[in-house]
Order: C-alpha cells, then structure tokens, then sequence
C-alpha cells in the first residue's frame, strides 16, 4: 500500500527532472532573477562614470575650466534729457546717461592650442594652453537709426568690453591696442556690463568719434576641454589649430575647412551676421548677450575630450547582458536535450553567475587598460571558464568546443555592434533573425510531445 502512494510521488518527482517544459520554466525564471544582479552592475557602472566625471571637473577647476572668448563690444554713453516731476509736483527737464552697444565690423581669431592630460589616479583629463589672438574693427554706428545725435554721445567716456568664461585660466594682463592707444584690461565692476564677470578698459574716443578704429590683443589662456567661440562680427572668421589627434566640432557652425592627421588639426570659420542671433547695435539693454539661448545659436567651437570612453561602451555592452545569458542558456539547453545529457539546475546557476560576473571583470580591467584589451580579457576568461566546466559536466570536449566557438561568436558580434555607430541597429536586427532561424532548425530534433 505504503509503495502504491510512493509510486506517483516517484513519477512526479522524475517528471520535473525529465521534462523538457518545466527546464525551459526555470530557464527563463531564473533569467529573469539574473535581471537584479545586472541592473546593480548597471549601477556599479554609472556610478564609476559619475566617479570619472567628478575627477575631471576637479581637475578643471584647479587648472582651468572649459573657454568660451565672448566679444569684444563697444560700450559709448550718451545723454538724453527726459521729463521728470520734482517734489512740488513741478515737470522739468533732467538729463540721464544711458549706452549705445556697438558689435564690431570685423571679427578675427586666431588661437594655437597646445593640450595636455592631467592624471588624477586612474581618472585623466585633457587640459590645454592657448594663444588666442583677436583683432578686427568698429565701424561707423548709425545713429539714425537709433534716434541719436552726434552731440549726444560722450566719446571719451567710452569703453571696450569681452569676457571668457574662466577667467582663472587667464595667463597676464591682455593689453588692448585700439584707436592707437594701449590699453590694459580690467575686471567689470560697472554698474551695467555687458558680459557677467567680463574684462574691460576705458578708451578715449573724443579724436576719433564715428569714424570707426581698428583693435587687437592677444589672449593667453589656460582651458580644459573645450574651446569656443562668440559670433559677434558683421563678419566673424576663426581659426584654430592644435596637437590633438582626435578632436570634434560643435556648436552652431561648423567649419569651413578642417583638417586632423596624428600630428594634430586645423580648422576655420567664416560667417556672416545674417543668421547672428544679435542686432549690430543696440541702445539701454546691457543683458542682450547674456541670453543663453542665444548665446547656444551664436557659439561654435572644438572639442577636445579622449577619444575612447569605456563607461559608455560598457554600459552598452550591459544592455546585451540578457540576450548574452539567454543565447548561451538555449545553446546549453539544446545540446542536453540533444545529446541526452542531463545538466542540472544548479550547473545553470552557476553558469549564469559568470557571465554576470563577466561584466564586472570588463569594468575593473578597462579602468586600468582600455575598453578593447579589457574586453579581450574578460570574454576569454570568461569564454575558458564555462567551456571546461561544460566539458567536465558532458564528459565530451567536443561538445565544449564547439560551445566556446558559439560563445566566442556571441562575444564578437557583442563587441562589433559596440564598434558600429550608424549600421548598429540593422547588423544587430540581421544578426537576430539569423540566431532565431538556427534555432528553429535545432529545434526540430526535440519532441516535444515526449516531454
């Protein structure tokens, strides 16, 4: 009686173990457990970028922070006499300063970079020292067009303003040459600037009024990172060149002409003030340069950054961590049901577990030595790890093998999608529908009905 009642818990119990659909159940529980160790490496990897990215601001706020050179502008006072009521209630006639903004004619850059990488234990960050020279000139303004009269402008009290953003990263005092006078810059603690925590010298125009004068200075600079310019001229033309192998344009404009080898780049801009979001003068608002919209459409530069970024390839690479456990469980799979060789459950855990910790060999190894070696390393370990463990547990070598070849496929076609930019996701939809095709191929020897 006892072994009639045994019978069928027996029965049962060999069922679970043999059955093909109960495998395939726990298969995909248990990838879907495998899901909470990746999101915490997902973590582990943010938070190392965020690491990086902190590392490289400290650097740049003890060298010098990302160059934006704005200006220069003509700032000219001039007197208008307004209405006014006095204590008795009487209406008389007062006389206010307010300020003409001026953009020049024609704007010239001309800055020779030199960069360096500044190392802050495993972080690094890229730095540069600049020579920026700027010349150009103001023209005549149309006071007409302002409702303005010659005798109202103060020529003498006028001054010439610029800014750039760091000025930390200042190496000397710029010395202005302007209307024939040399003239030393000095912070803004006007009232009214133009530019927040710009640079500015006064300049006594009285000799020389609405007939326009020529400028330049020269800019010595340090940066980290990036480098832009302001358009600010009628015509504005930049030119830039450096010891940087690899660096990437940005901004509103583009250049005109570029060229990168391994000794370095050049590029250069020409524009001209039709699509400048900033009218050539302009009368009271001493705010209209500080609109940061604006200044995003009127900004352009280069990019100095390194060239590889491991915390955003591996964080790519993470997002195929499912599909990479999947592809090696269904392989693993078909070869039991296959070969008739029972794996247990536990064997999948333990597989599972290395191709999670896959993930953490590639972030601590690209740290040290770059995303590529990293990746060589952590997929051949991890690629030798599972395949002598599947041959210890199939007693077959062959088997093995020919599971390390579907695994080393699996971790190069990962690695070429990570390369692809443009043609990732068409190689990656060709790439799938070719795995399911040999999957429905295999699939045919199981009976399915059996199990």
């Amino acid at each position: 009686m006892i072994e009639e009642q045994i019978s069928p818990f027996r029965g049962f119990m060999n069922w679970l173990q043999e059955s093909v659909t109960v495998k395939l159940v726990f298969i995909g529980f248990l990838i879907l457990v495998l899901l909470i160790p990746s999101a915490l490496i997902n973590d582990l990897i943010f938070e190392r970028a965020a690491r990086q990215s902190e590392v490289v601001k400290e650097i740049a706020d003890s060298w010098s922070g990302e160059q934006t050179i704005k200006g220069p502008v003509l700032v000219v006072p001039y007197k208008r006499i307004v209405k006014a009521i006095d204590g008795d209630k009487k209406e008389f006639d007062k006389e206010i300063i307010e300020n003409l903004y001026l953009l020049p004619e024609n704007l010239k850059m001309d800055a020779a970079v030199k960069t360096d990488k500044l190392h802050r234990g495993m972080f690094e960050a890229v730095v540069y020292n600049s020579s920026v020279k700027v010349s150009g000139n103001f023209g005549k303004p149309d006071l007409a067009a302002l409702s303005l009269t010659p005798d109202q402008l103060v020529w003498d009290k006028a001054r010439i303003e610029f800014s750039i953003s760091d000025l930390k990263g200042l190496k000397n005092n710029p010395i202005i040459n302007a209307a024939g006078q040399h003239l030393t810059a000095e912070p803004s603690f006007n009232a009214h600037p133009v530019f927040d925590g710009g640079l500015q010298t006064n300049i006594n125009l009285a000799t020389v009024k609405e007939a326009g004068f020529t400028f330049d200075f020269t800019l010595d600079l340090k940066g980290s990172q990036e480098m832009h310019f302001m358009h600010l001229g009628k015509t504005t033309d930049v030119s830039v060149k450096g010891n940087w192998s690899s660096p990437s344009f940005d901004g509103r404009y583009l250049p005109d002409e570029r060229h990168m080898d391994t000794a370095g780049f050049k590029a250069n801009w020409r524009m001209l003030y039709y699509n400048r979001p900033y009218p050539q003068q302009w009368v009271v608002d001493n705010n209209v340069l500080n609109d940061d919209k604006k200044l995003e459409n009127a900004s352009f530069g280069v990019k100095l950054r390194l060239p590889v970024d491991q915390y955003q390839k591996i964080t790519r690479t993470s997002k195929y961590a499912i599909l990479i456990v999947l592809l090696t469980f269904v392989s693993l799979f078909l070869t039991e049901v296959i070969r008739k060789q029972r794996v247990h459950p536990f064997n999948y855990v333990l597989i599972g577990a290395a191709m999670v910790i896959y993930y953490t060999l590639l972030l601590s190894f690209s740290e040290q030595i770059g995303y590529n070696f990293a990746y060589l390393i952590a997929s051949a370990a991890t690629i030798g790890l599972v395949s002598v463990f599947i041959a210890s547990l199939l007693k077959n070598k062959a088997a093995a093998g020919l599971f390390a070849l579907i695994l080393s496929i699996i971790y190069i076609f990962i690695f070429v999608i990570i390369q692809l930019e443009d043609l990732a996701l068409m190689i990656g939809s060709i790439a799938l529908f070719i795995i399911v095709a040999l999957l429905m191929y295999f699939s045919r020897k199981i009976n399915w009905d059996k199990h």
